[in-house]
């Protein structure tokens, strides 16, 4: 795929249809300019494009929840030769009364904070009450986990039976010099080049081979790739376009994912909020997001996690205080067990590692098992009653009802079963 642009159109305006973006690789017959003043503007600058729509409908035509997130009204506009974008273009763009919004791709990242395994790590399993909540389940295989980063290894020991729904969705041109392997097509494998997306899986899902038991262990994986390799002062990270991030969260809510887990985030450096369009539409379908806050140590806003609705999970030492490292401030919702946290690597391997990426996946395996007790009882929690049972049964560290750095306490998985039987009863 060549540079594009995003533009989402007015509500105002009839949003034509437009071939998908991944199909427009081989199917130019409807790529035709999306409105007369957006197409004389690109002419202007000596700029042509192929119009394509962002997201496909999760059927024959656009769902009610599809149109109140906007999703109807955003297209990828391919520009069709390798050239930069002018920046004037993007701000002509977003002052034309049929756009609302027009920007280029951002990149969001994902670091392997890897580590040598240590005697020192604690006992993460045991520190949220896990054996106690896994005497009351383990999970139902009705329930999904879909995991959003850079792919998952999928003959690893650990997750056999368990996944469903794999696909991978980078898809980098512009800017490909900065990654390595595979970074055009997307296709149905995932195949993890990282390691951070097999290791994020298995703290929430493991089968507990050669490691101890994922939170989740009967839940389903859905193993979503959408960060490549980007090679960064000789250290490997996964980093993938936001569109692509996108792309990947619309197939896991159309899938049936209850949970998504994003151990990534992108800074807010202009135009419309990352991901904003996404998160409301699994607001929409009732999708619970939970996301890391990021591992800088300052209040910086990362995004996904921004958002309110969002469950933005912070990383906790093995002495269950706040790590270090860990981005805090009004967006955090819960602390989780972040440091030297020992989990699946590609090859059937194992090795530890420590970030907010690492916390997010013990609090995605928790609301998995929170769901799974409304599944077992004929029943389905929203996404904010998901949210509000985790909130209510967390370890409150100090007296006050939100702290700056801890949320609203730690995750108690034990805690949040019991909640969950109680309210669905």
């Amino acid at each position: 795929m060549k540079p594009h642009v995003i533009v989402r159109l007015s509500r105002s305006v009839h949003a034509p249809r437009r071939v998908h973006w991944i199909d427009a690789r081989t199917d130019k017959s409807n790529v035709s300019p999306l409105l007369p003043d957006i197409a004389d503007l690109f002419d202007r600058f000596g700029v042509r494009v192929w119009s394509c729509a962002e997201y496909k409908p999760d059927g024959a035509d656009w769902s009610a929840e599809e149109r109140a997130a906007g999703l109807d009204r955003v297209f990828r506009l391919v520009l069709t030769h390798n050239r930069p974008v002018p920046v004037e273009l993007i701000e002509a763009l977003g002052a034309l009364s049929s756009v609302e919004e027009a920007r280029m791709g951002r990149i969001g990242a994902a670091r392997l904070a890897s580590e040598p395994m240590s005697r020192r790590a604690g006992r993460p399993a045991q520190s949220i009450n896990l054996p106690t909540a896994h005497r009351m389940t383990r999970g139902e295989p009705e329930v999904t986990i879909a995991i959003l980063d850079t792919g998952i290894d999928m003959a690893h020991p650990e997750f056999q039976g368990r996944l469903r729904d794999a696909a991978d969705f980078v898809n980098i041109i512009d800017g490909a010099a900065d990654f390595v392997g595979d970074i055009i097509d997307a296709d149905p494998d995932p195949k993890d080049e990282v390691g951070h997306g097999s290791h994020v899986a298995g703290i929430a899902a493991a089968a507990g081979h050669n490691m101890d038991v994922g939170v989740a262990p009967n839940c389903q994986i859905m193993p979503v790739r959408v960060l490549a390799t980007m090679t960064r002062d000789g250290e490997s990270l996964g980093a993938g376009l936001i569109e692509n991030i996108n792309a990947g969260l619309k197939h896991a809510i159309d899938q049936g994912a209850n949970v998504i887990n994003m151990s990534l985030g992108v800074e807010h450096t202009g135009g419309g909020l990352p991901h904003q369009e996404m998160v409301d539409y699994a607001r929409q379908k009732g999708v619970l997001l939970v996301a890391a806050s990021g591992n800088d140590g300052t209040e910086t806003l990362y995004y996904p996690g921004a958002f309110e609705s969002v469950i933005t999970v912070g990383a906790t030492a093995p002495d269950g205080d706040v790590a270090g490292f860990s981005t805090f401030g009004r967006q955090v919702k819960i602390v989780a067990p972040g440091e030297n946290i020992v989990s699946a690597q590609p090859g059937a391997r194992y090795g530890a590692a420590s970030g907010t990426s690492q916390a997010a996946p013990f609090v995605a395996g928790a609301a998995a098992l929170v769901q799974s007790v409304a599944h077992r009882a004929g029943g389905r929690f929203s996404d904010r009653e998901v949210g509000q049972i985790l909130i209510d049964s967390a370890d409150r560290p100090t007296p006050r009802f939100r702290d700056r750095h801890a949320g609203y306490g730690r995750l108690n998985a034990a805690d949040a079963v019991h909640l969950a039987q109680s309210r669905i009863n």
